[in-house]
Order: structure tokens, then sequence, then C-alpha cells
């Protein structure tokens, strides 16, 4: 392990036990980008990673199906949307945003997919939510599995970005691993790689921050 990242972990770490805070505070990984154009949209980075550990904390899915695809897998998911609701959430944007801020991934029957593009699209679009689409007779079980270990890494037109790494009650070897597998997706997804990462910070939630590319 990289010493230097090893050292600001403990130093992130030993800081939030002086923060008597009443929540688990999240890990975040705060990425600054240089010598890049992120005016063109093939230059930013958009990414979804699957944490090596997870990210320590609780991660929420809402599917939008029926028939068989909803009696299989409502026990996977926090949320089910049947049909019928599209329309009614289409009309009803604040309960919309709601449920779009409060649970990360989506998932639709892929029949369902052009109704929600076209009702609930301007909202869950620039979101990055727009939902991954499953055939009607799929078992999402895995698939979930998966979305609840996974960050999505975003960095829109913003030289600087953030995303979740892990939980401040995870060991420092794990969150290193999830901050490499991190750092490796990015840099693969960047022009020039690691030239076009300016610095990399880490901090807990409410705590400060420590440098450490």
């Amino acid at each position: 392990m990289t010493k230097e990242i090893v050292n600001a972990i403990e130093k992130v770490l030993e800081e939030s036990k002086k923060l008597d805070r009443k929540f688990k505070q999240n890990i975040d990984l705060v990425i600054n980008l240089k010598n890049i154009d992120l005016s063109i949209p093939k230059n930013r980075v958009d990414e979804e990673i699957i944490l090596p550990h997870g990210r320590g904390s609780d991660v929420k899915i809402a599917l939008f199906a029926s028939g068989e695809l909803a009696l299989k897998n409502k026990k996977h998911v926090d949320l089910l949307i049947k049909p019928e609701e599209i329309e009614d959430l289409s009309d009803d944007k604040k309960k919309l945003k709601k449920i779009a801020t409060d649970h990360h991934f989506f998932i639709a029957e892929a029949p369902l997919m052009p109704t929600i593009g076209k009702t609930l699209g301007t909202v869950l679009g620039p979101r990055g939510k727009m939902p991954k689409p499953v055939p009607p007779q799929a078992d999402i079980s895995g698939m979930v599995k998966n979305l609840r270990k996974t960050v999505k890494v975003r960095s829109k037109a913003n030289p600087t970005f953030h995303t979740v790494a892990g939980s401040e009650d995870m060991s420092k070897e794990h969150i290193y691993e999830n901050i490499n597998a991190i750092l490796r997706r990015v840099e693969a997804s960047l022009e020039r790689g690691r030239q076009n990462i300016g610095s990399v910070y880490i901090k807990t939630t409410m705590g400060p921050s420590e440098r450490i590319i």
C-alpha cells in the first residue's frame, strides 16, 4: 500500500473519532482534474464502479416493473413502482424528485423504458439515474447485489467532483483498496490517464480533508 495514502486515511479516521456525530460518516474521495476540456462530453468521467469492499452504507434501489418481474424481485429492492404509478409521478415532480434523491439506482422492465424516458426522464436523466433495463422474466438479485456495492463517479463539466469510497467504520486496508479501485477506473477513462489528475483528497462527511495525490 502507498504510505502517503495510508497515512492520510489514518489521519481522516483519527479526526472522525473526535467528532461526536450521531450518524456514520462516509469516506469521500474528491478528485480534481487538469489539462482536459470537459466541455467536450467524451472527455467527461461517467463511471459506475463496484467497490471491492462495498460502500459501508445503505444503497437504495427502485424497480419499475409489473407482473412476473415485480412478483419475483420485489423482495430484492427498496421500492417497487408499478406502470400505473408512472403517470402519477410525472404529474407530481416533488414526489419524483424525492424518490430520485433517496434512491441511488433504478432498474426497469425493458418495455417500460420508452414511457419512463418520455415522462420521468427530465428528472432522472440529469441526475444520472435513468433505469437499467432488464427483460420481463429477469432475476435481478445478482444485479442488485452488485449495485449495493457500486458508486457512481461523474465529473459532468466540472473538473472537481467527488464520490463515496467507504465509511468511517471500515478498516484502513478496505478503504485503501476501494480508493485504489476508483482511481484505476478514473485514470483509465481519462485521455492522458494520471496526467489528467491534478489532485485527490479524502475526507469524512463532516471532517477536514487530506491530500493523497
